[in-house]
């Protein structure tokens, strides 16, 4: 038998049905070559080609990238979302405290101290060329005498240096903006824009506090006590004439709800010394307000005792705590007094001890800056000191030198007897305390004014007591007080014309 008919034999036909033995493993592809070579020899109907399916993140269209402008613009939506309140609360503040600013808005106060400090500094000087004060209100001149430095007395002499005779931090603020229109800034509304920052910034500590539990106050009700110390306090008045006294109160309430929005169980220690030191370089009675910090690091309570005992053996964390703060607060506080000491020969004197040829000068050569005989005088301008009303003609007055906070922050009633005391109760008392005592023992009541100003600098920490009481907003002994404050600041804002333009026309 030939080899053709043995290969014949051995090799099925293309008609044979397929045996059963197992499937064998897939071949290796042929080779270019073979396939060319093989000839198909089978009557199979061909099998429908299967179409491939995409994973869908491969069949879904890529979209372009965003440009540089368009992503700027998603994340300023992001964050007009994120704190649509606040930016709400910033504009109606703004359009209602530059409305009550009236003609003033428009123009730079009289007292722009702060402004010529910044310009001093930018023209590489670090007094005040006396040839541009614009008056001669609460500035520091130091005199030479015998190699001491002395208040000037007399006549200016040709050497006689000009200071800025409060602390320094707002002309800070300010340089940027000095920087750009010299002398001639507005210092007026840029105190507008603080005001209404400052109530943003409320908003936003009550509603931090609210979401960390410290509180058990709603949205609409931090939104409220917003406008309560827009609106219902000495902040009113303050924030809509500039001049150097009432932009550092404002100022300096803006400051203390960053520091204490950081200070709460003293979670950024190195930021709350930052904001802590912006405070008190701005306010110097804010000093005390450190007092928070130091608890909250130390006894944050509730069990404030064992937690003091507890030190004893484990100080590390809190003094970690105190170390950081004091880090943040350094760089300016060290700058500060070295500029103290530059200007008047010591590291904590601002100036006051410097006025030139003020009416307080005889006091503080007697008793000094703070002694227990100007108590009483305070004391009187702070709770006793009521409208004058007369009647021939009628007519409703107050007393420039102090009006009763019974009137002026009538809430203050119910942080006398709070229906709540929780964690914070102490801490914010003391704040208060200590912060007070100050402006109480100081040889000046605050003179031109409406209502006693130097509460503003624990008014922050008065409101965050009433916001912790447990008091409802609903209550119609709240509702009247809220109302009577209000009432009290409208006409504040509306009556006082003043400090320069008072004492001119006193």
């Amino acid at each position: 038998m030939s080899r053709k008919s043995k290969r014949s034999k051995k090799a099925p036909s293309s008609t044979e049905a397929p045996s059963a033995a197992p499937a064998a493993p897939p071949a290796e592809p042929a080779s270019p070559a073979a396939s060319a070579e093989a000839t198909p020899q089978t009557t199979e109907a061909p099998r429908p080609t299967q179409p491939v399916e995409l994973p869908d993140r491969l069949s879904q269209p890529v979209p372009a990238p965003a440009s540089s402008g368009q992503g700027a613009w998603a994340a300023v939506r992001i964050w007009l979302s994120a704190y649509r309140v606040e930016v709400v609360l910033f504009l109606v503040s703004f359009v209602v405290l530059a409305s009550f600013s009236s003609q003033r808005f428009l123009r730079q106060s009289a007292a722009p101290h702060f402004i010529y400090q910044a310009q001093s500094w930018l023209e590489g000087r670090l007094d005040v060329d006396p040839e541009v004060l614009p008056n001669l209100e609460d500035w520091a001149c130091v005199r030479r005498v015998g190699g001491e430095k002395v208040r000037c007395e007399g006549r200016p002499l040709p050497g006689d240096r000009w200071y800025v005779s409060f602390p320094s931090f707002p002309a800070v603020v300010m340089l940027p903006f000095v920087a750009l229109h010299g002398y001639q800034f507005n210092d007026t509304s840029f105190g507008v824009i603080i005001g209404a920052l400052a109530v943003a910034l409320f908003y936003s500590l009550l509603r931090s506090l609210a979401k960390e539990g410290e509180t058990a106050r709603e949205r609409n009700e931090n939104i409220a006590l917003s406008l309560i110390l827009a609106f219902g306090t000495l902040f009113f008045y303050c924030a809509i004439r500039g001049e150097v006294w009432f932009s550092a109160e404002v100022m300096g309430v803006a400051l203390t709800f960053l520091y204490v929005r950081n200070a709460v169980r003293a979670h950024r220690p190195v930021l709350a010394g930052v904001f802590f030191s912006m405070a008190t370089l701005t306010r110097t009675p804010l000093l005390f307000a450190g007092l928070f910090f130091v608890m909250e690091a130390l006894c944050p309570g509730p069990n404030r005792r064992e937690q003091l005992r507890a030190l004893v053996t484990s100080w590390k964390p809190a003094a970690r705590k105190l170390g950081l703060f004091a880090l943040g607060a350094a760089p300016l506080g060290l700058l500060a007094a070295a500029y103290n000491l530059y200007r008047f020969g010591k590291p904590g004197e601002f100036g006051h001890a410097f006025l030139f040829n003020n009416r307080v000068n005889a006091d503080i050569d007697r008793y000094g800056l703070f002694d227990f005989s100007y108590l009483q005088r305070n004391l009187e301008a702070a709770f006793l000191k009521l409208p004058r009303v007369s009647l021939n003609p009628l007519e409703l007055g107050y007393d420039p030198h102090g009006l009763t906070l019974l009137l002026t922050l009538p809430l203050l009633v119910f942080l006398l007897i709070p229906k709540t005391r929780p964690r914070l109760h102490w801490p914010l008392w003391l704040t208060v305390a200590v912060c007070a005592l100050p402006g109480l023992f100081y040889q000046n009541t605050g003179y031109m004014q409406f209502g006693f100003r130097f509460s503003l600098d624990y008014t922050p920490y008065l409101l965050l007591l009433f916001a912790i009481g447990g008091w409802s907003l609903r209550s119609r002994l709240v509702l009247s007080a809220v109302a009577l404050g209000v009432l009290v600041n409208v006409w504040g804002a509306v009556a006082f014309r003043g400090y320069t333009e008072y004492v001119r026309n006193w």
